[in-house]
């Protein structure tokens, strides 16, 4: 039995069908067009799922994600990037890890509550947290619930430093907390910018800002005194690792200090899922491209191995690296470091000792 969903193509997704959650049982077809009980997945609009939240803010065990803490006000991500590791998250709230991920977004609209909550508790040092470490904290929900900005405005009255990841330009509506928290050394900003070809990003992240507007993000903030980075990231062997001197330099021009990169892993139900839409969209280059994925992790789509898990291994992924590398030295990027200052950290109306 074939998935209706899986018959067409959906202009405006990623991903192109539900792969089965392997944390339930059951799962659903649609077996007869003529079939008279209702089918909830022939909506493919967006809907919004209210959660309440036990806590907000995440310790990240893993020690080469490059966060100590992550803060994530929403789970699911309409912007639909194929390669979304944060997809797999989705399953342990029940649903799938294909479109579901992309058009059934969970909102924690009590984030600004147990933000406050969090950063007052005892002993807490106001390490960094990164926000966000898994969706992206100005998908389109942000637009309508304004979350973020809410989380920002607490960050700032706490002077909590936050470090930050988008590839959105909704960004740019908070520039004034944005560059009040950089005059106290709070505040990274990082835009993801992967391509520069506007082709291949529609397909691959389909609901997300060009990359001119994400270069125009990195230039006005940058402007505002924020201190801004690239990620050239994931970069997708035989389809986007090219771009790399480009990138670095259009980043470079528009005023990021920093630039960092991974190479596409396929982890559990991602790799199901872009094959399938590789297969879809690039079926001249699918042997090619799916060849050199895997060249980089050892033979497989994925490795899981801490510390080349992200980078990769072998001939392809050195080659990305000397390029990666090279490029950001030509381009002055990586040269400063960026230390953010948890001494101003205090907790509003708080009391100090004298003892």
């Amino acid at each position: 039995m074939i998935k209706e969903e899986e018959s067409k193509y959906f202009k405006g997704r990623g991903a192109q069908f539900n792969p089965h959650n392997k944390f339930l049982k059951d799962a659903y077809v649609k077996e007869h067009d003529e079939g008279i009980d209702d089918w909830a997945e022939s909506d493919h609009k967006t809907t919004f799922l209210f959660e309440n939240s036990k806590t907000i803010v995440n310790k990240v065990d893993s020690p080469d994600i490059g966060m100590d803490y992550s803060l994530n006000p929403y789970q699911g991500c309409e912007h639909g990037c194929i390669y979304c590791y944060a997809r797999n998250a989705h399953q342990y709230w029940g649903y799938s890890a294909g479109l579901d991920f992309e058009r059934k977004i969970i909102v924690k609209k009590d984030a600004p509550v147990l933000f406050k909550k969090f950063l007052e508790k005892k002993g807490w040092d106001a390490t960094t947290i990164s926000l966000s470490g898994n969706t992206d904290c100005y998908q389109p929900a942000e637009r309508k619930f304004k979350l973020t900005r809410q989380l920002l405005e607490i960050a700032l009255a706490y002077k909590q430093p936050i470090g930050m990841i988008t590839k959105n330009s909704l960004i740019l509506r908070d520039i004034d907390i944005l560059q009040e928290m950089a005059k106290l050394n709070l505040i990274m900003v990082y835009s993801s910018i992967n391509s520069l070809n506007d082709k291949l990003r529609l397909a691959m992240e389909p609901r997300t800002a060009t990359a001119k507007q994400r270069l125009k993000v990195v230039e006005e903030l940058s402007k505002a005194g924020i201190p801004m980075g690239v990620m050239v990231a994931p970069l997708v062997p035989g389809l986007s690792d090219h771009e790399i001197p480009a990138v670095l330099k259009a980043g470079a021009n528009a005023g990021a200090i920093r630039a960092g990169y991974t190479i596409v892993r396929l982890n559990g139900a991602i790799a199901q899922i872009f094959e399938d839409w590789l297969r879809k969209n690039f079926p001249d280059r699918f042997d090619k491209v799916w060849h050199m994925i895997q060249s980089c992790h050892s033979g497989n789509v994925n490795n899981s191995r801490f510390g080349d898990r992200m980078r990769g291994d072998g001939n392809i992924a050195k080659m990305i690296k000397d390029n990666f590398k090279l490029h950001c030295r030509l381009n002055g990027i990586n040269v400063k470091d960026i230390f953010l200052d948890k001494s101003q950290f205090k907790v509003p109306g708080a009391q100090i000792s004298l003892f």
